[in-house]
């Protein structure tokens, strides 16, 4: 890859759950170090599995990877750190405030945010060329800081009492309570992470649209904010060696015509390509066969049936029988949920029910998953902006209209952090679901275990101190316990047979289950176990497919649909 001929100093990987960031980091610290450099790999990736790719138990601090002199990795575990960061934050309170108000805030800084902000903690730690790493000659992040973090530092309120003084209740800076001692800390590791002669930001995707839409919008924020020595990996570009398997084939053309229509952003940044393997990047052979020139003819083996489960078609059966509620497609962004939620209404609709189909997802498409719309169904999107928008009027015009200027200023500025959009689109679903007492609602893109948590949270902050006066919307108060019946809320949480999207997957699962939801059931998409395929990289990924189905089963959800790949997901 090109950006390993002359590297710099800092390597971040970034990409979303699923495009081989972690498999390319470990890779390149493998070939760094290969080369005669000493190397600390680091990841604080929730999802990660580095432990499982370097064959090593990590910790977090540096350990030797075995027969590679020079190389050295930790794994910091973003909870952990997430947890004594919370502490750091909340401990101060526990005497002075009322339980009920301490445990909101406690739930406040539970989720993504804080977990970002603990491990932008550590990345500094390490970017500040302090004993532990001067000794290194490169430092490879897997997972980088994402616009998010960065944009939430450079909001002035992060260096204030921002907690004794928030008014909404529901704000993702409260996690940055903790940092105002290490401010100078902090701007030293932005300055570095914008410094093109010491550190390069590589994003990773894949050959498909989601992928490459998602990389476009982390590159644009990153460089709004100077972050601009960028790198493009596209990982897992397919080239069919059987020109009559029609499965290969079709691989091999959806690869090429995602491309053809990659965002601008993205074209006028260096580039290196790699490859779909057969074998997976596991182990030090595998790491350097994903960055050889060719991967030796994989073995011949013998595809993993899918297991006896659930047809799709009987799960929408069995949906249809309760003859309405809310039906919620979950999973992370390129699994497939938009056109899985399209399937499922649209067989609903085609059975006689009343049916509305809606996402939040800006970049979701559900019309042209839908094709042409059957009797009986709907089709509505939730906007992100304008509920925002919404939103913070009616915190303004309520929590806000007894503030003296600056009060005012401070709690429009906490309205501008990012957390405050997803408030305003899980109000929103209040209202869509809704519409699910006497038909089908269908949700794209539904509200995490954390949103709900978090709305829940500050119900009660505004119930204890009665700081808010407009009082709880009725359609909010009605869908907690709604999402938490599954007679009315049946949970769909979807991914591909593949290490990252199954990890990603069961922590979702693990903040719903936190927050009283019990998901009805999993849905494997894109899965080669199914089809016929003759191919060989397409048989060697089809035999490694059980692994995650039989881990999914004996680990996360006995209910279990396996959707065989198509041709039509893009």
């Amino acid at each position: 890859m090109n950006f390993l001929h002359t590297p710099t100093r800092h390597l971040f990987f970034t990409g979303k759950g699923g495009v081989g960031k972690t498999s390319l980091a470990c890779a390149s610290a493998l070939a760094l170090a290969e080369q005669g450099k000493r190397v600390l790999l680091i990841s604080t990736d929730p999802a990660s599995n580095v432990d499982e790719v370097l064959e090593t138990p990590l910790s977090d601090t540096p350990t030797p990877i075995p027969a590679v002199p020079g190389l050295k990795a930790l794994n910091i575990d973003p909870e952990k750190a997430a947890a004594a960061y919370r502490e750091r934050v909340v401990g101060p309170y526990r005497s002075k405030l009322p339980e009920a108000v301490v445990n909101s805030m406690e739930e406040q800084l539970s989720g993504a945010c804080t977990m970002e902000i603990a491990a932008f903690d550590a990345f500094a730690a390490l970017l500040g060329d302090t004993p532990s790493t001067q000794d290194f000659d490169h430092l490879i992040f897997d997972t980088a800081p994402t616009g998010h973090t960065l944009r939430l530092l450079s909001l002035p309120s992060a260096w204030t009492g921002f907690i004794e003084t928030n008014t909404s209740g529901t704000s993702c800076l409260g996690p940055l309570e903790g940092l105002a001692s290490q401010k100078e800390i902090y701007a030293r590791a932005v300055d570095s992470l914008g410094d093109g002669e010491r550190t390069t930001l590589i994003l990773v995707t894949r050959p498909e649209a989601a992928a490459l839409n998602e990389a476009a919008r982390s590159s644009g924020e990153l460089r709004e904010l100077g972050v601009a020595n960028q790198h493009l990996v596209v990982n897992g570009l397919f080239q069919a060696r059987d020109p009559e398997d029609p499965v290969a084939r079709a691989l091999e053309a959806r690869g090429h015509r995602a491309l053809e229509r990659m965002p601008a952003l993205l074209r006028d940044l260096p580039r290196s390509e790699r490859p779909l393997r057969g074998r997976p990047p596991m182990g030090l052979e595998g790491l350097r066969i994903l960055l050889a020139e060719a991967e030796p003819p994989p073995d011949a083996t013998d595809p993993v049936q899918p297991p006896e489960g659930e047809t799709f078609e009987a799960l929408v059966e069995a949906l249809g029988r309760h003859g309405h509620g809310a039906i919620m497609t979950m999973g992370k962004g390129g699994v497939g949920k938009t056109t899985l939620a399209a399937r499922i209404a649209m067989t609903l609709a085609r059975q006689g029910h009343r049916v509305h189909l809606t996402t939040t997802d800006p970049a979701a498409h559900v019309e042209a998953a839908v094709g042409e719309i059957p009797e009986g169904m709907t089709i509505g999107r939730v906007d992100p902006a304008l509920e925002t928008r919404r939103y913070r009027e009616a915190v303004m015009a309520s929590a806000g209209k007894d503030l003296d200027e600056e009060g005012r200023r401070l709690l429009e500025e906490d309205l501008r952090s990012p957390c405050t959009e997803e408030i305003a689109v899980f109000q929103a679903f209040a209202r869509t679901v809704d519409q699910a007492r006497d038909q089908y609602v269908v949700l794209d893109t539904a509200p995490t275990g954390h949103t709900i948590l978090l709305l829940d949270a500050a119900q009660a902050y505004h119930r204890e101190l009665g700081r808010q006066s407009q009082g709880v919307p009725e359609a909010v108060e009605q869908l907690l316990p709604r999402l938490r019946d599954p007679a009315f809320t049946h949970v769909l949480i979807c991914t591909l047979p593949e290490a990252t999207p199954v990890h990603e997957a069961a922590a979702l699962q693990a903040d719903l289950r936190r927050a009283g939801i019990e998901p009805a059931g999993w849905i494997v998409n894109q899965a080669l176990s199914p089809v016929q395929v003759s191919d060989p990289i397409l048989r060697a990924r089809q035999a490694a497919e059980g692994r995650w189905i039989r881990e999914i089963l004996e680990q996360h959800h006995q209910k279990l649909v396996v959707e065989p790949w198509s041709e039509t997901h893009d």
